[in-house]
């Protein structure tokens, strides 16, 4: 059987070579491309139930459409594995020697099949409805298809696709993968209705979609390629718009996946195998959690939001559970989550955010209107913030640009845990200024003593080592890098640089600046992001009409693909030796 079963992938290359297979093959070419997911996503991590979940519709979808012709719009795109198996691509996951030449997403640049870059949510249905317009334009007749699911629909771009998507009056078919999952459980009303709508087989009068304008189909067995085959068929080239709403199991084929479907949306390298699972570490995410925790307990107008993402920010199930009224996941919708803040805040609450790097990006203007502009007194917890060997999609080297410049934000950034719990202390409860704080990423740095620093005097810069010469601002991430740079100066230097910890982003410390005129000729600022817009700038800005010079390092500002950090480091200088060669050669 295994013999019958590899065959048929080997000799699927292409789309069309799908549409030569007969059913037994189609159903045989869903088990090999789904057993050969489990195996390769062990091996290199990556997203797991969503592809499993996937696997039939996509053979189907290649089966009934004709792509590229036909063009088809994955959400978030962390479920295209199997499209990119059909689509030339499946040496990626079937030759150990090529599992990383591809990305884990949709990208143009590998396939005329993939028709856009896509890591963030909620974006297939607006951009199917803008390529049904743009083929409308020019008479075209090819058939537009959005894919969206793992709780996308939570999303607010996705109400304003469907809203204009519903009034397009020509082909868009948008198929809603209803796995009754995000990454962590569902949020909102809309899922009740798709619940409502399982529950009665498609039949309920309460639809959202038909309430929208469109013609809707509801198909239960969402792995059944045969029955899948059949309704594509039978919406394929319509003239209108068209909802295909498919129930499918998020991790389908493997039961650990199926019965825990939070815990196995993303998966580490070797998670499948039999062995002891690693002990529990203090990361600096669970100590947010902790503190939040024992806040609530002395403080019932605290609490903890996430946008669909518990995860990442340390909110464990089990943090969850206890939380009860002090927490809230209000879906995959980081711009409801920061206006939902503003509005706890203005009314007496205190609001904790905690949101991705990458995922903060999609929030400016309700920071910037929905918060700043109103100065309510929220506290963001800006997680993963750093350079980082992320795919294109979900770089998260861009916040401190993004926050540091609006008025009225102050932004932090600890580099250990007391500073971290010291600076959360400080914005619960103060009451003048939203406040975000840059969670230090990596291992766990600790004093062993309590932070002293009064952090309602903004923009204080700490001194943490006097010296002449040469000054270094190390922030957040980069203060250890920092005091690496210090020792390599004086040793190969002798020069004994002074060692500044900023704490803010937001602003500088004048009166400090200042005095490093009298015995320095050299400022350097080492932050972990992109520099331009960013925290160094505002130091060379203060010293553009002094004698004082300023080397700004950080990162260059381009988008990456999964180019190894320390590949990055060199590029952007970001090594003692670089520096310390940089700073030798400025003197």
């Amino acid at each position: 059987m295994q013999s019958t079963i590899t065959n048929v992938l080997d000799r699927v290359n292409s789309p069309d070579d799908v549409k030569q297979l007969s059913l037994e093959e189609l159903n045989l070419l869903a088990d090999e491309i789904r057993q050969t997911i489990i195996k390769r996503v062990n091996i290199t991590g990556g997203h797991f139930g969503p592809n499993l979940g996937i696997v039939e519709a996509t053979i189907a979808l290649h089966y009934v459409f004709n792509s590229p012709d036909d063009k088809i719009v994955f959400d978030v795109s962390h479920q295209c594995y199997p499209h990119k198996m059909l689509t030339g691509r499946k040496e990626s996951f079937t030759n150990p020697e090529k599992y990383g030449i591809y990305t884990g997403y949709t990208a143009p640049e590998e396939s005329p099949h993939d028709l856009f870059k896509i890591g963030h949510t909620s974006t297939s249905v607006s951009l199917a409805a803008g390529l049904a317009k743009g083929r409308d334009l020019r008479g075209g007749k090819e058939n537009i298809i959005a894919l969206i699911g793992d709780g996308s629909l939570s999303g607010g771009e996705a109400y304003e696709g469907l809203n204009n998507a519903a009034v397009l009056g020509s082909n868009i078919i948008i198929i809603i993968n209803d796995n009754d999952m995000s990454i962590a459980e569902n949020q909102g009303g809309l899922y009740k209705n798709l619940k409502l709508l399982r529950d009665t087989n498609g039949q309920a009068e309460n639809n959202f979609f038909k309430a929208l304008g469109f013609e809707y189909h509801y198909i239960e067995e969402g792995h059944n390629i045969e029955k899948l085959i059949d309704l594509f068929n039978k919406v394929k080239d319509t003239n209108h718009p068209v909802v295909i709403h498919m129930h499918t199991i998020k991790g389908k084929g493997f039961e650990a996946a199926e019965l825990d479907k939070e815990s196995y949306h993303w998966i580490v390298p070797g998670a499948l195998d039999n062995k002891e699972p690693a002990p529990l570490c203090e990361s600096y995410e669970s100590i947010m959690a902790d503190y939040i925790t024992k806040k609530y307990n002395k403080d019932s107008s605290v609490i903890a939001i996430s946008p669909a993402t518990p995860a990442v920010s340390g909110f464990t199930k089990e943090f969850r559970e206890k939380a009860g009224i002090h927490y809230t996941d209000v879906g995959i919708a980081e711009e409801h989550a920061v206006a939902f803040s503003s509005g706890i805040a203005k009314n007496g609450g205190k609001p904790i955010l905690a949101v991705m790097s990458s995922f903060i990006q999609r929030t400016y203007d309700q920071l910037s209107q929905d918060l700043a502009l109103n100065s309510n007194p929220v506290t963001l917890m800006i997680s993963w913030a750093s350079i980082s060997n992320a795919d294109a999609t979900h770089l998260t080297c861009f916040d401190i640009p993004l926050i540091s410049n609006i008025p009225n934000m102050v932004y932090l950034a600890p580099v250990n845990k007391e500073e971290l719990l010291k600076m959360l202390d400080w914005s619960v409860d103060q009451k003048d200024y939203p406040v975000a704080i840059r969670v230090p990423v990596g291992n766990v740095i600790s004093t062993g003593s309590e932070d002293t620093t009064d952090y309602s005097i903004l923009n204080k810069f700490k001194v943490e080592e006097c010296g002449s010469e040469v000054a270094i601002i190390g922030l957040g991430n980069f203060f250890e890098l920092a005091k690496e740079v210090k020792t390599k100066l004086v040793s190969t230097l002798g020069i004994n640089a002074t060692l500044i910890n900023p704490h803010f982003i937001t602003g500088i410390d004048e009166e400090l600046l200042n005095s490093l005129k009298n015995n320095h000729k050299v400022v350097i600022t080492l932050e972990d992001g992109v520099l331009d817009g960013g925290f160094g700038e505002k130091i060379a800005r203060f010293y553009g009409n002094s004698d004082i010079k300023v080397l700004n390092f950080g990162a260059k500002k381009e988008f990456t693909d999964r180019v190894p950090v320390e590949t990055l480091y060199q590029r952007y200088h970001l090594t003692p030796d670089l520096i310390v060669e940089d700073i030798k050669a400025c003197l």
